[in-house]
């Protein structure tokens, strides 16, 4: 009598058997996120559910810190370069030299005789710099920005995808949703400014030391030797609170962290969902899928930091300008966010709040296709 329920017992196992294989799968790490995705190889539960995500994570880690680093030796003289197009110094002797040749400014001029005018400006001061300081001087900085990138790029990755976990596992039932992505981005962008800020500063300031860049040419002694030595003084001249300088202004900047995070992990949805319609049609795999699924993320990353950087750009100014040093009477210039906007504005124009525009864009959205995309 056995023998007749053995086949429905069986039909039964089998019923039942995906279902609880796939409930049971280890949960798999995405790149950068914390979010768990079903493990399509539950046959490899053991060995894998302990292992696989942590080295995954850490193998993202490396990849990214590693690209951080090529990215940022690579695209130094568009930092230096950016940077000291966002400086008031170097904002003054272009006025002057417009000013010279009958030149109208920027707010007079129209917006493409404008784009023109600014692009023509940046190869000026790129070529002054090697004629006048030499080589050397398009990578100052570096050393710091090298010493930057890769924990504040692991900061970022990490404070990003934990907290995204987080908020979405406690606030949203284990869903991804935009506001998720957001609060993840925000808390992300306030641990990655507040710890690595000092490093940026002692950047900032080598960039815009002055060495042989004063308008008649002459040669001035540097007021900083080295990293070590941008440190000891600002210790000394500001205290500590002097290396948070900028630090509002970064806290003003999570606006573009956010909008990145945001923009970037609703481009990787429509490409999953993409793929997803594709293998449901049933329909075959073309050579176009092939390219859209290797340059997706990278194009995604790109096309995110391109509109991100463009839309909060004159932070990046503010944030330069406030961590300039001190005047030659030990007073700062700039002493706070709504003070330096409306200072630049006064006294420069709302072009001024553009400074450096077209060098950053050449240096972050390649670099944001590099470390995001890999």
């Amino acid at each position: 009598m056995s023998l007749p329920s053995a086949p429905g017992k069986l039909a039964h196992a089998q019923i039942q058997a995906p279902l609880s294989n796939t409930n049971d799968a280890p949960l798999t790490l995405p790149k950068e996120t914390g979010d768990g995705l079903p493990n399509p190889h539950p046959k490899n539960a053991a060995i894998t559910k302990g292992a696989a995500p942590v080295a995954k994570s850490w193998a993202h880690l490396v990849a990214g810190g590693m690209g951080g680093m090529i990215a940022a030796t690579l695209t130094s003289p568009l930092d230096v370069l950016k940077t000291r197009l966002q400086s008031d110094f170097y904002q003054s002797q272009l006025a002057a030299t417009r000013n010279a040749r009958g030149v109208p400014p920027h707010a007079a001029l129209s917006l493409p005789r404008s784009a023109v005018l600014h692009f023509r400006e940046t190869l000026q001061l790129l070529f002054s710099i090697h004629r006048v300081e030499g080589w050397r001087a398009l990578f100052k900085g570096l050393g710091p920005n090298l010493i930057g990138t890769v924990p504040a790029r692991a900061i970022n990755f990490y404070a990003y995808g934990n907290g995204k976990r987080i908020i979405s596992q406690n606030f949203n039932q284990g869903r991804e949703a935009a506001w998720v992505h957001m609060c993840a981005a925000v808390n992300a962008g306030v641990i990655t400014g507040t710890i690595t800020n000092p490093i940026w500063l002692v950047k900032t300031r080598l960039q815009l030391d002055k060495n042989q860049a004063e308008k008649t040419g002459m040669p001035s002694n540097r007021q900083y030797k080295n990293s070590m030595d941008c440190v000891k003084q600002t210790l000394r001249a500001e205290g500590i609170r002097g290396l948070y300088r900028g630090l509002s202004a970064s806290y003003l900047g999570i606006t573009e962290s956010t909008l990145q995070w945001v923009l970037y992990e609703q481009l990787k949805l429509y490409l999953s969902g993409r793929e997803e319609r594709r293998v449901a049609s049933g329909r075959d795999y073309t050579y176009w899928d092939k390219t859209v699924n290797w340059t997706g993320n990278f194009a995604g990353a790109g096309t995110a930091k391109l509109f991100a950087a463009v839309i909060t750009y004159p932070h990046e100014v503010v944030r330069t300008r406030l961590r300039q040093a001190p005047q030659k009477n030990g007073l700062m210039k700039y002493t706070g966010i709504v003070q330096c906007f409306t200072t630049i504005w006064k006294e420069e124009g709302m072009a001024s709040l553009y400074g450096g525009l077209t060098p950053h864009i050449l240096r972050v959205v390649p670099s944001a296709a590099i470390t995001f995309g890999m």
